[in-house]
């Protein structure tokens, strides 16, 4: 804020304020933009208060020196800014980051080492698991593959021994008279009918 000398420090620092867009006044009370103006201010003029010519030139010096203080203070506050970037990156604090990563790395690592530990604990465990599994698989297979071989020589036998069985009535040139003489004294008919049960319901009387 500027000081005030001999009651002017509005109207100067309207004189030093940079000229911007028109602003419209704000309409205060009950009077809207188009009424006519008051009886009471017709006719008058404004006429600006006088500037002391002295008080410009202070005003004016004053201000020049805000402004070299002002941008002196930006440099300063710009150029701490900076140094603390800097430190942050390259000084101490670059040196305590760089600790507490090497650290962090540490640890991860360590954890990294146990979960590749215990994987590798199940990883054994499933693979041995398989291996007893493929195993016992493999066995039950030769176990049932040799009792299937058991079953059929013992069906062959069972079949060897039927057809030695059936061979002892087959008919043969040393058995072949006597075969005869059975079959012209037993005679059978196979001239008959059966039903769906298979009993016998119409048969031909020999001759």
């Amino acid at each position: 804020m500027f000081p005030v000398l001999g009651g002017r420090t509005v109207q100067v620092s309207r004189l030093l304020a940079p000229r911007g867009a028109v602003l419209v006044a704000a309409v205060r009370g009950r009077k809207s933009r188009n009424d006519p103006v008051a009886k009471s201010k017709v006719g008058r003029v404004k006429v600006p208060p006088p500037v002391d010519p002295l008080e410009m030139v202070v005003m004016k010096e004053r201000f020049s020196e805000y402004q070299l203080i002002m941008r002196a203070l930006r440099l300063e506050f710009k150029e701490e800014m900076l140094r603390k970037k800097y430190e942050e990156e390259t000084g101490s604090r670059a040196e305590e980051r760089a600790r507490q990563e090497a650290e962090e790395h540490g640890a991860l690592m360590a954890w990294n080492n146990q979960e590749n530990l215990r994987l590798l604990n199940i990883r054994v465990l499933r693979i041995q698991k398989e291996k007893e599994e493929a195993e016992l698989k493999k066995f039950e297979a030769a176990v049932k593959q040799e009792q299937e071989h058991q079953e059929f020589v013992k069906a062959k036998e069972r079949e060897v021994l039927q057809l030695q069985e059936d061979a002892k009535n087959f008919i043969n040139l040393e058995n072949l008279d006597q075969r005869i003489e059975e079959a012209l004294d037993n005679p059978k008919n196979y001239n008959f009918a059966v039903d769906k049960a298979g009993r016998v319901v119409k048969q031909t009387v020999l001759q």
